[in-house]
């Protein structure tokens, strides 16, 4: 069933209540097909329906925290022919995006924006004499991050009229968790007014709990909220079942793409490891910021749930929970999304590095992740991590060389970031792994020497090098496994006068500019890396693809500087 923005404006409940099933049913195929945000998108298509039935978009504005919970109304706002393009290399994005409709105001990817981007609209809206509703839609995971606070700081202040829709449906990636979430239970429960007043002291009024997956209840509490939004600000407080009547779907945050990645290697090598660690030493904690499952800890916190902390959606918080923890003799490990780990730079800089403290930062999803797109992708972390002074950088290139480093890591007594894929294949047995120290992988005579970083880059250059020599041309081949310090030994006995570096990085301050800056003028220093540029959704072989990283790109370097 299709429905146009004016026939939905009248239709009976019936009619959307079918809308919604028809929706449900498109989401559950594509993303079963595609790979996407599965859960959080089904439990929220009564909400999308009903804020499209009571709100005039794009005159009025919807800003999306996060944008986990976006398919329907990309469904509702003339894409739904596009909408087996999702996620796809040229096709819908995942997420919010505002190149892609005026239906779409704010980009979205990250936990915690949506009200402040709310206010920021509005008060532009004020300013220029303008009259529309500004509506943030926010999770109950999003609601514990810091940023949000910040804003709800503000609002009075800016003297500004939003509505809030909290979208409360108890899980993020993992369950909510925290102060937050137990008031907000209460409030769903056992309603008590001094946990109203905590919110409304922040000059808004509150309303609410209503269920937000039946419209019968839904379509007046909207209405009452915008009758309401002429007086103030309004937080309006929902309640969903995370994925609704698809019960697989309500245990899956997301699902990969039929031809996707295939597993979470890495991150299970890193929960093994973990308890295996824990078990040798009570100092080992292990924190993380709402992805227990995702990033392997489910079985430490099983085995050791008093040394497992997941804070929520907070990651400064996270930083500094593990800095003052490595004061006081523990040995914190950090387990966190490239992506994510990008919004605690403050604390990294200056908490941990500063401090000099033994904190592990075990970056999961790092370099290219594909479909999620530009604000998942995790091609900055090598830059951004290689000015902090006193932080130790490492890239494994098996998984085995992750249980190494991870290993090495209990005694080490500085901060240590090891950054690795989603997912992996080599797990064939690495020899001793010391800081600072590369790995020659294939040695030559040749004129070129090749320094590769991480799994993906290393295999590329294997290949390349297979591809070569079948063309009569060789290189060394270096396992480039820490960014800071750099193996200066060995690249200052390196008698080879061009050096290409391979990284599943943006160029810019990572492993190529290190190297370069090392060597100055004394050697010719190639970079393939990806450009200075955000990478769209799409696969990552595509994606690397795009910007040189591929077998054949790097043979015919070699190839290249080898013919002179």
């Amino acid at each position: 069933m299709k429905l146009e923005i004016p026939e939905l404006k009248t239709a009976s409940v019936e009619r959307l209540e079918a809308l919604a099933a028809d929706l449900r049913a498109q989401i559950y195929e594509t993303v079963s097909e595609n790979g996407g945000h599965l859960a959080s998108n089904l439990g929220a298509v009564e909400l999308t329906i009903a804020l499209h039935r009571v709100f005039c978009f794009p005159q009025d504005k919807l800003v999306f925290d996060v944008g986990h919970q976006c398919y329907a109304h990309k469904l509702l706002s003339g894409r739904a022919d596009n909408f087996s393009t999702l996620r796809k290399s040229g096709g819908l994005s995942g997420f919010p995006k505002r190149e892609e409709s005026d239906f779409d105001c704010y980009d979205a990817g990250h936990a915690g924006t949506s009200i402040s981007a709310a206010l920021g609209i509005a008060k532009a809206r004020d300013l220029r004499g303008e009259n529309f509703n500004v509506i943030a839609l926010i999770g109950d995971g999003s609601f514990n991050n810091g940023l949000v606070w910040e804003a709800l700081n503000d609002l009075s202040e800016l003297g500004v009229r939003i509505l809030i829709v909290l979208n409360d449906n108890g899980v993020s990636i993992s369950p909510t968790v925290g102060g937050t979430h137990e008031i907000l239970t209460r409030l769903k429960g056992n309603r008590r007014e001094e946990d109203v007043r905590v919110l409304e002291r922040f000059g808004l009024t509150y309303m609410g709990a209503v269920d937000g997956n039946d419209l019968h209840a839904l379509l007046p509490a909207l209405e009452g909220a915008k009758e309401a939004l002429k007086g103030g600000s309004v937080l309006l407080h929902v309640v969903t079942k995370k994925g609704d009547t698809f019960e697989e779907a309500a245990r899956q945050h997301s699902i990969a793409a039929s031809s996707g990645e295939k597993d979470n290697s890495y991150s299970r090598a890193l929960g093994e490891e973990l308890c295996a660690l824990a078990e040798r030493d009570g100092r080992v904690v292990a924190v993380t910021a709402a992805m227990a499952d995702g990033v392997g800890l489910s079985e430490f916190f099983r085995r050791f749930p008093e040394r497992a902390f997941d804070v929520g959606i907070c990651e400064e918080h996270a930083a500094v929970l593990c800095a003052a923890m490595a004061t006081q003799n523990m040995k914190p490990y950090l387990a966190i999304y490239s992506t994510f780990l990008q919004r605690a730079f403050d604390e990294i800089l200056i908490d941990v590095c500063e401090q000099k403290l033994p904190v592990t930062l075990c970056i999961d999803r790092a370099g290219a992740v594909g479909e999620d797109g530009a604000t998942h992708q995790g091609v900055f972390d090598l830059s951004y991590l290689s000015l902090m002074p006193s932080l130790t950088v490492a890239i494994p290139r098996s998984i085995a060389e992750l249980r190494a480093m991870l290993r090495l890591s209990l005694d080490y007594p500085l901060p240590l970031a090891i950054r690795y894929p989603r997912s992996g294949e080599d797990d064939s047995p690495c020899g001793e792994v010391e800081i600072g120290k590369f790995e020659i992988l294939h040695s030559t005579m040749s004129d070129i020497i090749v320094l590769a970083a991480g799994e993906r880059c290393v295999k590329l250059a294997q290949k390349a090098l297979k591809l070569a020599e079948a063309r009569g041309y060789s290189c060394t081949l270096v396992n480039a496994r820490f960014l800071k310090p750099l193996d200066e030994q060995l690249l200052s006995s390196r008698r080879e006068s061009t050096v290409l570096t391979v990284e599943d990085n943006v160029c810019v301050g990572g492993l190529g500019d290190a190297v370069r800056r090392f060597y100055g003028s004394e050697k010719r220093v190639i970079s393939l890396g990806y450009r200075d540029e955000f990478l769209p959704h799409g696969e990552v072989s595509a994606l690397m693809g795009a910007h040189g990283l591929t077998a054949e790109r790097i043979a015919e370097e070699i190839e290249g500087y080898a013919r002179g």
